[in-house]
């Protein structure tokens, strides 16, 4: 193999696992070590940056961080990282407004349309608002925040969070207007605006029309998304005592979980896959257990049964999975008589649609044949020049962290297209490597390894959070038990250097490294190197880290997959060759050069 090219500013990017799966890109370890040092205000800041909402993502980030954490390959349990967000963001300091960037009050001529008023919207505000943008946002609810307004119940993001950081961004100087429903793009574009952002989302809640009984029995079956923002703006008050809930998504959670606080009694979930394949976040299904809502896997609804014009119940029929040489699934009915659930209403959480009704089909804006916008890759930009989209109204359902992350990019986009740039040619992220010695055992880091496993977030009492639909359950950690938990961070941020022309080969690392990650070998293809290591390297995804050839003709070879960022072979090294250094990785963001 080459030696590894250190200075590809997404080398080190990648061995930041929790930082490299998160679609916004948040230096995690970054602000868990301010968290460590009550510098609350800070880690809040490096979240507002890149995520833009912590209170917000602190609560009900889908987390794709933390499958990816370093830590959960030596334990069980990953870094709470999400609730980790949520620390920072309850102990910042009440004016945390003095830290943002300050919005020029000489705008720069260009006027951009916001459609949608959901997080990619926002985060494109966000970024273009301090440029001296004229910021316009458009939206059918009575105020922002999108989906994370009328979607996500109560009991999980509170109105107050929501209100507040959805707040900071309208602040800066969106001109809102909303109770106004867009119904024309083609009056959109007639206000001649320098560019155009759709943020949508994915507004329609897939139903079952074709299912017997489904229209005589419409006056107790809801769209789940639907049925959610109706109980948020409080259209909907109350539900039956018998409600079944059709999907394993997270919104078939959410749907569950407020049925429950509206007087739902015998409140079940049913599903057509296993359990085991449920699209929602294993915690989101606890959550749902915890509460004493069953879950009935591998039911495929056959009817609603309706008598004397009332819903009474459906029918479902029993299947199993079986799977082929690929992989692929197919459900098998077992024969089993069918299924009978009673019930008095239930909510349909099958899915999600785009839907653009509004979009003339000769405005120029292309669509796919999945109804989805053509969009330029990694751009945003639709066929229609001006026009750009995001989050779910570009590429479907997706979460909060990845409509953050299409702002961002779009924001770049519209920002250098309005200057008439290139879009191809974009800022790239900021990167420095730092050295972290103080002395032959002392770091600019907290370096030891805690043994502790991960804390308990504290929870309202059952009994109470079910009568009250506003009463969020989760009580977050306080600054003790938060402060357990960052001590479990790994520092992935800070790398292993090595400098092959300061090695003398002694195999002191080697030695001491509680890993067995660090080789010295004789070189050869990455196939045969992967099976020939101390600790045979089977995470393909992850590099191997390969020296410069070494005076006896070896190589050095480290498995970044295994290694847990000690520092014990810079502590080791008699000569150095060894150096823990923090790698910075930000985000580009619209204006950068």
């Amino acid at each position: 193999m080459k030696p590894t090219n250190i200075k590809d500013i997404e080398y080190f990017h990648k061995v930041i696992d929790c930082q490299w799966a998160c679609p916004a890109h948040t230096p995690v370890p970054e602000y868990i070590r301010l968290i460590n040092e009550k510098r609350y205000d800070e880690a809040y800041m490096i979240n507002w940056v890149s995520n833009v909402f912590p209170g917000i993502l602190g609560r009900v980030c889908d987390r794709p961080c933390e499958p990816a954490c370093r830590r959960g390959r030596v334990e069980d349990d990953a870094v709470a990282i999400c609730r980790l967000k949520r620390v920072a963001a309850d102990n910042r300091k009440e004016n945390i407004e003095t830290f943002f960037p300050p919005i020029p009050d000489r705008k720069n001529g260009k006027r951009i349309a916001l459609i949608g008023g959901g997080p990619a919207s926002l985060t494109v505000a966000r970024d273009l608002l301090p440029l001296g943008y004229e910021v316009d946002l458009y939206d059918d609810q009575s105020t922002g925040g999108g989906f994370m307004r009328s979607q996500v119940p109560s009991f999980r993001l509170p109105e107050r969070v929501l209100n507040e950081e959805v707040g900071y961004i309208l602040d800066m100087g969106v001109t809102t207007h909303f109770n106004h429903y867009v119904s024309s793009m083609r009056d959109m574009l007639a206000k001649d605006y320098d560019a155009v952002f759709v943020g949508t989302g994915a507004p329609k809640g897939r139903d079952l029309p074709d299912l017997p009984g489904r229209k005589d029995g419409d006056a107790s079956i809801h769209v789940g998304i639907d049925w959610l923002a109706s109980v948020v703006f409080r259209h909907v008050e109350s539900i039956g005592k018998k409600v079944l809930v059709l999907g394993g998504g997270n919104t078939a959670m959410d749907c569950c979980r407020t049925a429950r606080r509206l007087g739902g009694e015998d409140v079940r979930i049913v599903v057509r896959s296993p359990k085991a394949e449920m699209k929602a976040s294993p915690w989101e299904i606890e959550d749902a257990e915890r509460e004493d809502i069953p879950i009935y896997e591998n039911h495929v609804p056959v009817d609603f049964v309706v008598e004397q014009g009332k819903l009474v119940g459906m029918h479902f029929e029993r299947v199993e999975a079986r799977y082929d040489d690929q992989g692929k699934r197919t459900l098998v009915p077992t024969g089993e008589p069918l299924v009978f659930m009673e019930c008095d209403e239930v909510l349909i959480a099958v899915g999600q649609l785009n839907a653009f009704p509004w979009i003339e089909e000769d405005v120029g804006i292309e669509f796919d044949e999945w109804g989805l916008p053509v969009l330029k890759e990694g751009t945003f930009q639709s066929s229609l020049e001006h026009v750009f989209f995001g989050g779910d109204a570009a590429f479907g359902p997706k979460n909060i962290i990845t409509a953050v992350a299409h702002g961002h990019e779009a924001a770049i986009s519209i920002d250098l297209f309005c200057r008439g740039e290139s879009l191809a040619v974009r800022p790239l992220p900021k990167v420095h490597l730092e050295g972290q010695k103080m002395g032959v055992h002392d770091w600019l880091y907290h370096n030891q390894i805690d043994d502790e496993h991960r804390q308990a977030v504290p929870m309202m009492d059952k009994a109470k959070s079910l009568k009250d639909r506003l009463l969020e359950v989760e009580l977050g950690f306080d600054q003790v038990v938060g402060h357990t938990e960052t001590l479990r961070c790994l520092n992935c941020d800070v790398q292993t250097v090595f400098r092959f022309e300061e090695c003398i080969e002694c195999d002191a690392c080697v030695d001491s490294c509680p890993e067995r990650c660090i080789n010295f070998v004789d070189n050869g293809t990455e196939e045969e190197l992967r099976i020939r290591l101390l600790a045979p390297a089977k995470q393909l995804d992850q590099d191997l880290y390969v020296s410069d050839v070494l005076p006896t003709g070896r190589v050095m070879v480290k498995d970044e997959n295994v290694c847990l960022h000690c520092g014990i072979c810079a502590e080791r090294c008699p000569t150095s060759a060894w150096e823990m250094q923090k790698y910075t990785y930000k985000i580009p963001l619209a204006g950068h050069k």
